[in-house]
């Protein structure tokens, strides 16, 4: 269900992916997307202006962590309340750093995965302050400029 992307979106799109190389898409004009690093961190430009850092796990991984082996009958609230477990130390260790520079915190759970992303509005007309968010992100999360 992908909303129609604006011709804006296009054209920002198409600057960020000069600028940045290492943006994929999962989906034809949709998000842009960037590991951030090998620790797991992701980073989501979204058509609408959003800039997304996160961390998650494949409910599969969790269970697989929980069950250590021997495979058990797990509800799905069971099993995103061990991956919240998970994912805390990584997502400790930015919070503060992530909350201090505006973005906002929330846990998206679903049957394929549990992520607890940090979002914050940027302004897609402004080339420079989204670049520089970018390039932010990766020194900070990712260690490297």
């Amino acid at each position: 269900m992908t909303e129609l992307a604006s011709p804006d979106w296009q054209q920002r799109r198409s600057s960020l992916m000069r600028a940045f190389p290492q943006f994929y898409e999962l989906e034809s004009g949709g998000p842009l997307i960037m590991d951030l690093g090998s620790d797991g961190w992701l980073l989501e430009v979204k058509p609408d202006g959003a800039v997304v850092c996160q961390y998650g796990l494949a409910m599969d991984e969790v269970m697989a962590l929980m069950s250590d082996g021997t495979p058990e009958d797990l509800g799905t609230d069971e099993v995103a309340k061990q991956a919240k477990y998970f994912l805390q130390p990584a997502v400790s260790k930015f919070r503060p750093l992530l909350a201090q520079s505006g973005f906002t915190e929330e846990t998206e759970i679903n049957d394929e995965f549990v992520a607890v992303t940090f979002t914050r509005a940027v302004d897609l007309q402004n080339s420079a302050k989204v670049e520089d968010l970018i390039r932010w992100s990766c020194r900070q999360i990712g260690g490297k400029g």
